[in-house]
């Protein structure tokens, strides 16, 4: 009898289609994911889901006072507290997705190298709990909207649409942060840093217009501009972004999710490994 010949064992072919599907299939474990942040997050604090409210209201008041009453910028006519809180809400939106995915993988690690499941489960997790998040602090705007005399405008009805922008930009940055953490545990220092700066260089805490003339064409390059300036139209009825970085603001949100499944798949098969 003649040796039979070694019996090799590989992954399949996999497509972005084919794992998109499948973590569609497992949706059901996504929810328990989600449940389950929610569930965690807060317990065993005093004020629980009152820091979702806390933490803008305070930053709103802190942009208040240093940069309406010091610096006397411009709030485009609208009470300076509701116009910063408007973009915290937003800005919160955006890293908070951010962050809790880029540390997702790590932070599950036990499941990662023993349990076998579409590993985009876990980053996707973190959207429902953001949403909830920005969804109470709403509602915490919609009483300040009250107490200032303001009523919302017609732009309420693009909201949907900001909220998407927000939560694009950040899963495809996530996706990549999170691949990265997994083989380089710098990330995890350097990205509260690079969030930070990305926070002054967006207009949270300032119009968009007090930019100099003359650096506008590169400060627009930050996509975030667009969609804090739409956030800021659509809840207060300020100036509406351009058409042209709106289409520039989703391109790039578009681009960064594709990259990032990119990324996080070509990385996928190491997480066990190395994690």
């Amino acid at each position: 009898m003649t040796a039979s010949a070694p019996l090799r064992i590989a992954p399949g072919h996999r497509n972005i289609a084919r794992e998109l599907a499948e973590t569609w299939q497992a949706r059901d474990l996504l929810y328990t994911f989600a449940d389950r942040d929610l569930r965690l997050r807060y317990r065993q604090t005093a004020l629980g889901i009152v820091w979702v409210v806390l933490q803008p209201l305070i930053a709103a008041g802190i942009f208040t006072f240093v940069f309406s009453k010091v610096a006397h910028l411009s709030s485009e006519g609208k009470p300076y507290m509701l116009f910063s809180f408007a973009a915290l809400s937003g800005w919160n939106l955006f890293s908070g997705i951010l962050t809790r995915a880029s540390g997702c993988l790590v932070g599950n690690a036990n499941l990662v190298s023993r349990v076998f499941f579409p590993r985009l489960i876990l980053p996707l997790s973190v959207i429902p709990a953001a949403f909830v998040d920005f969804a109470v602090s709403l509602g915490m705007f919609a009483v300040l909207l009250v107490v200032y005399g303001v009523a919302p405008t017609f732009a309420l009805v693009t909201l949907p649409f900001w909220m998407a922008l927000f939560a694009a930009g950040a899963l495809g940055a996530g996706l990549v942060a999170a691949s990265l953490t997994v083989r380089y545990r710098d990330v995890q220092f350097v990205l509260p840093v690079a969030t930070q700066l990305l926070l002054y260089a967006s207009p949270v805490a300032y119009a968009a217009a007090s930019v100099p003339v003359q650096w506008r064409a590169l400060y627009y390059l930050n996509p975030l501009v667009a969609a804090i300036e739409g956030l800021r139209w659509s809840l207060l009825g300020t100036e509406a972004p351009s058409p042209g970085s709106v289409a520039y603001s989703a391109g790039v949100a578009a681009l960064a999710v594709f990259a990032g499944i990119v990324v996080f798949r070509r990385m996928e098969r190491g997480f066990a490994d190395v994690i």
